[in-house]
């Protein structure tokens, strides 16, 4: 069964609607001087050091590198971009999540209803059982119970044969 593609649907709105929301935190950034000191500046100061810091070390240089710290705007800038990235990876990882959990959900309401099934098909299975050997106990006592009239009547039928009436 082909499935139609809601979810990726779903998550392509979750997208465009979470870009004007990241847009408009990275304004909020640039205008909150709070905001900005606090929010976005530390975070891009970290990511830059963490960066200079791995390329000295690719390049070979060992011992103590100061690395210089951005400019208050550019660390703003890149602060800002940061966390309008985070809100869209946010977005994505929280839609996939979602996604998991109810898939998960799907497999397990799957699974209880063929539990129930394998169960309703083994009660009638040992009821069917059950009937049949009742059927054969009373099939036996109906061969049983010929036999015997049979046996009769062939014990009737020689003693006939055997007097005759004259």
């Amino acid at each position: 069964m082909v499935v139609f593609p809601l979810g990726k649907l779903i998550y392509l709105g979750i997208r465009q609607i979470s870009k004007p929301i990241s847009r408009q935190l990275r304004r909020v950034a640039y205008r909150s001087p709070f905001f900005r000191k606090y929010v976005c500046i530390p975070p891009a100061q970290v990511l830059h050091y963490l960066e200079n810091f791995v390329r000295m070390r690719l390049m070979g240089v060992s011992g103590p590198t100061e690395v210089q710290p951005l400019k208050e705007e550019r660390a703003a800038e890149l602060g800002a971009d940061i966390l309008g990235e985070l809100f869209l990876y946010g977005t994505a990882a929280g839609y996939l999540t979602y996604e998991y959990y109810r898939s998960v959900k799907k497999e397990q309401d799957r699974d209880n209803t063929q539990d129930s099934d394998i169960d309703s098909l083994q009660e009638s299975l040992k009821r069917v059982s059950s009937e049949v050997r009742e059927m054969r106990e009373k099939l036996l006592l109906l061969e049983q119970s010929v036999g015997a009239q049979i046996a009769n009547t062939s014990t009737a039928k020689s003693n006939a044969i055997k007097s005759p009436k004259s």
